[in-house]
């Protein structure tokens, strides 16, 4: 596996001139997609096997220099480079509109100024979108509709919770007809359960940080077929914790964006290879899926060689579109 020093991370993950708009999307055969054709075939991708799921959850999409966060080009730019399901974020304008926005204020990651419920949503689509950096880019903030839509066939969403109901992220899901494309982020039993009465098709993520959440969901009446199980976002230090969720059905996963990712991001180290046996010894106490911020690297270093497993969802780049494709690095 080769592997670079950040110093190469523009050259190899930036165009050297920034498209049109109207030019923006890849073509589907360039991607890593992961397209379960039914919820059952969906469910089947999450199942636990004993060994790690052979893909990666991109938080926020995945960003780095020239490709923001929340962003569809960024999503695809992941996806160029690994299989991926992506962590979004839908918050509502001011005319009732859903956008894909981390923040409740616009300064950070956009051309705009304000909070973004002050906004309607034409105001905010004539902003443009800025980089980890604070660089502007060419891309537009994307309606949670156009995401949807762009997602079927190509990946998973994962749609988080800022100031949009369950209720109403299940309403996008259906209007989208993306059940197979995306899967709702719930963070208490109350959700957990409304989620699953309103459209039992629909795979959640829960959180089971501590055996008395494990315990809690048991008494809810929701299969664990039907869940993806959230343990950290530091990685436990207690392993009967993946060891219980396994033992009931469900895959586990952990977030590194806060940990581990790190000394990558801010340049303290520079080549992923080293840091790849703490991910590796987190995998083999049980975790099967990392959300990291460094989709783009970490997918290919930690399953680059896995064979696809037989059946799945899960379909590769063609060879002929693959070959001018970059390695990519860590961000710095």
């Amino acid at each position: 596996m080769r592997t670079f020093s950040c110093s190469l991370l523009v050259a190899c993950l930036i165009p050297a001139t920034l498209p049109a708009q109207d030019s923006l999307r890849a073509a589907p055969e360039t991607l890593h997609r992961i397209a379960p054709k039914t919820p059952a075939e969906m469910r089947a991708l999450f199942r636990p096997t004993g060994r790690p799921l052979p893909f990666v959850s991109g938080h926020r999409g995945g960003s780095l220099p020239g490709y923001p966060e929340n962003c569809i080009e960024t999503f695809e730019n992941t996806l160029r480079h690994t299989f991926a399901i992506l962590e979004v974020d839908p918050r509502y304008t001011r005319d009732g509109a859903l956008v894909l926005m981390h923040d409740d204020t616009l300064e950070r990651t956009s051309t705009g100024r304000g909070r973004v419920s002050d906004h309607t949503l034409a105001e905010l689509k004539a902003l443009r979108l800025k980089d980890r950096d604070g660089r502007e880019t060419p891309y537009a903030i994307p309606t949670l509709d156009e995401a949807l839509q762009w997602a079927r066939g190509k990946t998973i969403l994962v749609l988080d919770n800022k100031d949009v109901p369950v209720a109403e992220r299940i309403k996008a899901i259906v209007r989208n007809n993306a059940e197979t494309a995306a899967m709702v982020m719930a963070y208490n039993p109350k959700e957990i359960k409304e989620c699953h009465e309103l459209n039992p098709n629909i795979m959640l993520e829960v959180f089971t940080t501590k055996h008395a959440q494990i315990e809690a969901f048991d008494k809810l009446g929701v299969p664990w077929s039907h869940v993806i199980a959230f343990v950290g976002h530091t990685p436990p230090e207690d392993a009967t914790i993946c060891k219980a969720v396994h033992e009931r059905g469900a895959a586990t996963m952990a977030g590194t964006s806060r940990n581990l990712d790190l000394p990558l991001i801010t340049g303290e180290i520079t080549d992923l290879k080293l840091m790849e046996p703490r991910y590796r010894a987190l995998l083999a106490a049980g975790v099967d899926l990392f959300e990291t911020d460094i989709p783009s690297a970490l997918g290919p270093l930690l399953h680059g060689k896995t064979a696809i497993p037989g059946g799945a969802a899960l379909i590769p780049p063609s060879q002929e579109t693959t070959r001018d494709t970059p390695s990519a690095v860590a961000p710095r």
